[in-house]
């Protein structure tokens, strides 16, 4: 017999927004990992509002917040105004938030302005490195093996933007083909801090580059940051990504994998001076390696070359599911916290699949 099209609401409901998810949704041991991470952070996020606390109308909680964020990264929102359209509708976003049904979701501005004082107090990189702890307590980091690479990102500004710094015209009519245009005439209007670089044969385009350090171990990112994009700032930003690791592991026998782009004197030196063996990938193209030979003859050597390659899974993830394929994001601060924000998602998502992998085998 068929059924009837008709519509009925209840008027109350028993049922808790937790009843809603499916006992083995991915997503529940994510927010396990979240909370557990937000929770070390309560210091931080009473510092955040203490000239608050005299009155006013409360914030956004920092701890929804920065799940909000993370939402907005696993599930390829792009915008905070679709964010909260998502968020007004979906059940699974409200249980993961902190949101009850009768709550209401904030105004997209609100939401953008509360998302720049996690800015100025370093919220996401504590949040990261919040995170790392507890793959650290697993025994998932290794301290002593890495590799670094970098990638570009592209910035939320045109061609067309890219104007003269001393603001004359170039009378060209908007028509820039064949002209000579560069960083030190030229800056965008829209984000100053993008810089126009080009890598191998892309085109060149206004751009920002990511650069991360992975342990080779489970290939977790324990280190990420942005730059301008210049030719010289991945082998910059390597040396202070691991001059922080020989910081915190003074005695450690360190190795540091990379591709070619990596293979300068000045950089093996660097590594050298801080006491770091250098496992990057030997360049000799019509040119002599600054590697020495008996370093890439080792078996160490050979096995950082193999590991190195998973770094760039998490810039593959990164860019096609997170936001750093070209951000929507202007200054340089701002396309940080996204970065690091995807990166600590990246994380996360490997660590549960670490999780499930060990309880199988066990």
């Amino acid at each position: 017999m068929r059924g009837a099209d008709t519509f009925t609401e209840g008027l109350f409901t028993l049922k808790k927004l937790d009843d809603f998810v499916p006992a083995n949704h991915p997503l529940r041991v994510i927010r396990t990992m979240v909370n557990k991470a937000l929770a070390e952070m309560g210091e931080l996020f009473a510092g955040m509002y203490e000239e608050d606390a005299k009155g006013g109308r409360p914030s956004i909680a920092p701890e929804k917040l920065l799940r909000a964020m993370l939402l907005q990264v696993l599930y390829s929102i792009r915008s905070e105004r679709q964010l909260m359209e998502q968020t007004q509708y979906n059940l699974l976003f409200r249980w993961f938030i902190g949101l009850s049904m009768d709550d209401s979701v904030w105004v997209p501005t609100v939401f953008t302005k509360n998302r720049e004082r996690l800015i100025e107090h370093d919220a996401v990189v504590a949040f990261f490195n919040a995170v790392l702890k507890q793959a650290d307590k697993k025994r998932w980091l290794s301290k002593e093996h890495f590799s670094v690479d970098g990638t570009l990102i592209q910035a939320w500004a045109g061609h067309k933007s890219f104007v003269r710094k001393d603001g004359k015209d170039d009378d060209d009519g908007g028509d820039f083909r064949g002209k000579s245009r560069s960083n030190e005439t030229h800056e965008s209007s829209t984000d100053p801090d993008s810089r126009l670089f080009r890598k191998g044969k892309t085109a060149s385009e206004l751009r920002f580059m990511g650069h991360t350090l992975m342990e080779n171990r489970n290939g977790l990112i324990v280190n990420a940051m942005v730059t301008q994009a210049d030719g010289h700032a991945e082998r910059e930003a390597a040396k202070a990504m691991v001059a922080d690791v020989r910081q915190a592991n003074p005695e450690g026998n360190i190795t540091l994998g990379a591709d070619k782009g990596y293979d300068a004197a000045e950089f093996i030196k660097a590594l050298q001076d801080m006491k770091v063996t250098p496992h990057v990938a030997q360049n000799k193209s019509n040119r002599k390696s600054a590697v020495p030979d008996e370093i890439a003859r080792t078996e160490g050597y050979g096995i950082s070359m193999q590991k190195r390659k998973l770094i760039e899974q998490g810039f593959g993830w990164a860019k096609f599911i997170g936001p750093i394929r070209q951000v929507m994001v202007r200054g340089i601060k701002k396309v940080d916290q996204v970065f690091m924000m995807a990166m600590a998602a990246y994380n996360l998502v490997r660590m549960r699949t670490l999780g499930q992998v060990r309880l199988e085998v066990a």
